[in-house]
């Protein structure tokens, strides 16, 4: 234990200097996002930041491949994984790429996370279901990441969560996740002085799914269970990307039909609607743990009571925005 808490500050302050390091970066390369009818903000802004968070992680994960050498392999694996998400998100932030390469990458980095998964529980269920999560993840962080400080309020809530929920000492590596997104996020909340960019929401999909992943290896909670801690994201993308399905909309195209996006152009703060979630997403930690205690199959029943909740609340904010 005595080396989590200095570990743990390294994580930090490592991610804040990269932070710094790729906002100058931005700058020099003009790599910024620019106001539109399709963005969220009024200012051009640098973007790739999040490369901060996954080098960071990937640094970690050798301190504790050398402190914990039976886990060297899978993070070794897994690592494989997060590189290449986060490699096609940074060539993407600096040269946009068509849809399909860019699931194809998502794909393959899918199937390592859901070999992992299968070699720790022989459970073909399991495996499939984290990389149909690990596709899913990586997508809906990107979607979700519009507005200053949302996607990294998220993800940071959804590390702690998981890091409560783990047991030691895998929880450590949900520790870890959040300590890096911890250096970052000053420098993207309350007011934003770069973004993550594709580089990091698609790289906290993926670490996001795979502490989930960890969730169904070590058995701590029914997946339903697992899912509560990212309700406000599942279902402000799932439920947005349905309707624009719906109206045959071309939906992988960039928008602002998400429930947050209405927010901010309805006149709220990216402040305030940021807070909005956490306070969400913050209920969802709590209950998570309430759930956990409730015997099968009623905590199955309580996180789909939860999720319920949630697209309902969706929808009357979503009205009420529309008025």
């Amino acid at each position: 234990m005595a080396w989590t808490v200095p570990g743990l500050l390294a994580v930090v302050l490592v991610a804040a200097l990269l932070t710094a390091m790729a906002r100058g970066y931005a700058l020099r390369r003009q790599l910024l996002d620019q106001p539109g009818e399709r963005r969220s903000h009024a200012v051009a802004t640098p973007r790739g930041g999040g490369i901060a968070i996954v080098v960071s992680q990937l640094l970690a994960y050798i301190g504790v491949g050398v402190l914990f050498p039976q886990a060297a392999a899978t993070l070794a694996i897994f690592s494989a994984g997060l590189v290449m998400v986060a490699g096609i998100g940074w060539w993407d932030d600096h040269r946009p790429l068509p849809a399909l390469p860019r699931l194809g990458v998502h794909v393959l980095a899918g199937l390592l996370l859901g070999a992992l998964v299968w070699h720790w529980t022989g459970e073909a269920s399991s495996a499939g279901f984290s990389v149909l999560l690990a596709i899913a993840l990586i997508n809906v962080w990107n979607f979700m990441d519009g507005i200053d400080g949302l996607a990294a309020t998220q993800a940071l809530l959804a590390s702690v969560a998981y890091a409560l929920l783990l047991p030691a000492p895998v929880a450590g590596l949900a520790l870890i996740l959040a300590a890096g997104v911890l250096g970052f996020l000053p420098f993207n909340f309350p007011k934003a002085r770069i973004f993550m960019g594709d580089v990091g929401s698609g790289a906290l999909g993926y670490l996001l799914a795979g502490l989930v992943a960890l969730g169904l290896g070590t058995r701590s909670a029914p997946w339903t269970i697992l899912l509560v801690p990212l309700a406000a994201f599942l279902v402000d993308a799932g439920l947005t990307l349905a309707g624009r399905v719906f109206r045959g909309e071309r939906w992988m195209e960039a928008h602002t039909q998400h429930l947050y996006q209405r927010w901010v152009k309805s006149g709220c703060s990216h402040v305030m609607v940021t807070s909005g979630y956490a306070l969400f997403g913050v209920a969802g930690i709590v209950l998570m743990h309430v759930f956990t205690w409730l015997p099968s199959p009623w905590s199955h029943l309580a996180a789909l009571a939860w999720a319920a909740a949630a697209a309902g609340l969706w929808s009357v904010l979503l009205n009420k925005v529309h008025r």
